[in-house]
């Protein structure tokens, strides 16, 4: 909940943070810039100690990063200095945001895939409490809310006793062998081919899945009344799209005590292709966009577990594809708003349908490569 608010504060602050350092807004929007470049570089450096550091002290490092800065953040003088310290609070989000997901990939057995589901629908909680948070007080006083939230990072630092320093032992996924000696260099050769392109495709599909996200975000209010609907309309029903993004993950959670991850993401990538497409229809625009949040709500957590059993050796996978859905989430913004200057605004759901339909393929295309085969 707190890494989701905090994602979630800087947008409300632009006001405020424009009139105090004089920035264009642009320049505003770097903080939240300046954040995810932390992000990515917090979930690199905390999985390249992931295994030789105790787990308990990559998360209390974590925590205390993401409290100096953003404390940091509210008391900076000046625009630079604020940067930084957003730049530190990120390192400590993305050691916070990785830490956590691979814990809960591995720890729960078969159970993972539905806690991954509640844990990021927590997320969710955070991401719309936080705006809501600073309306209350006020964009003036986002000082304040940030020092609130770095001490609330503190208490954390004392509820890290149930936490197992050592990852354990993942069994070894059906289909594979648990020795190499009797393959043939080629057969390793083909297998090693195989992980790589297995890893290379979950990323695609978690930069395009993540990309659509933000990118519906981004551009749901601006779509909807360019094709008619109210700026309150708009607001609330890009408010709702969030809000169905949180409810989806919590009724996943039960379904994936009885689907595989595989279907489950299949049906999400198909029926978020379908509800994009609804989109371009002006009347349907806004049900179809909460649908979007509803399908699009189960795959990040969902495809983690599956990536784990898909690539057991490839230690670093999970990093790889966290950092790479927040790279999907700091592109799509620019990327999206090039394509639109030449092919208008109406075209948003379709140009994201597109996307979609692209995931839906990489998803399918990971169904029949890390399905074992069955016996000779």
């Amino acid at each position: 909940m707190l890494i989701g608010a905090l994602q979630a504060f800087y947008g409300p602050a632009i006001p405020a943070l424009r009139e105090e350092f004089g920035l264009s807004p642009s320049a505003a929007g770097l903080g939240l810039s300046a954040h995810f470049v932390g992000g990515v570089a917090g979930v690199l450096l905390f999985d390249r100690l992931y295994g030789r550091t105790g787990n308990r002290r990559i998360l209390a490092a974590s925590y205390l990063l993401m409290a100096v800065g953003s404390a940091g953040f509210a008391v900076a003088p000046n625009w630079p200095l604020a940067l930084t310290a957003a730049l530190l609070a990120g390192f400590g989000f993305g050691g916070i945001d990785y830490g956590l997901n691979q814990l809960f990939a591995v720890g729960f057995g078969h159970r993972s895939t539905a806690m991954l589901n509640v844990l990021n629908a927590h997320f969710g909680i955070g991401a719309i409490l936080g705006p809501v948070l600073i309306g209350v007080v006020g964009a003036e006083h986002y000082p304040v809310v940030f020092v609130v939230f770095a001490l609330a990072n503190l208490p954390l630092l004392f509820c890290l006793r149930g936490v197992r320093d050592s990852p354990p032992r993942l069994p070894q996924p059906s289909g594979h062998p648990t020795s190499t000696g009797a393959a043939t260099p080629a057969d390793r050769a083909l297998r090693s081919v195989l992980a790589r392109s297995v890893l290379a495709v979950f990323v695609t599909l978690y930069v395009l899945h993540v990309g659509i996200e933000a990118g519906v975000g981004g551009w749901e209010p601006t779509h909807l009344e360019t094709v008619g609907h109210s700026a309150g309309v708009a607001a609330t029903a890009t408010s709702v799209y969030w809000l169905m993004m949180t409810v989806g993950r919590f009724l996943a959670a039960p379904i994936a005590l009885r689907f595989s991850a595989q279907t489950i993401i299949t049906v999400s990538c198909a029926g978020m292709t379908v509800c994009l497409l609804l989109a371009s229809v002006p009347d349907l625009a806004p049900f179809a966009y909460a649908g979007v949040g509803l399908f699009i709500a189960p795959i990040f957590p969902t495809g983690l577990p599956w990536l784990h059993r898909a690539a057991p050796h490839a230690r670093r996978a999970g990093a790889v594809v966290i950092a790479a859905s927040m790279t999907g989430g700091v592109a799509a913004g620019p990327a999206l708003g090039k394509v639109i200057e030449w092919s208008g605004v109406r075209a948003v759901p379709l140009l994201l349908a597109a996307v979609s339909a692209v995931c839906l393929a990489a998803t399918l295309w990971l169904t029949r490569a890390t399905h074992p085969n069955p016996a000779k």
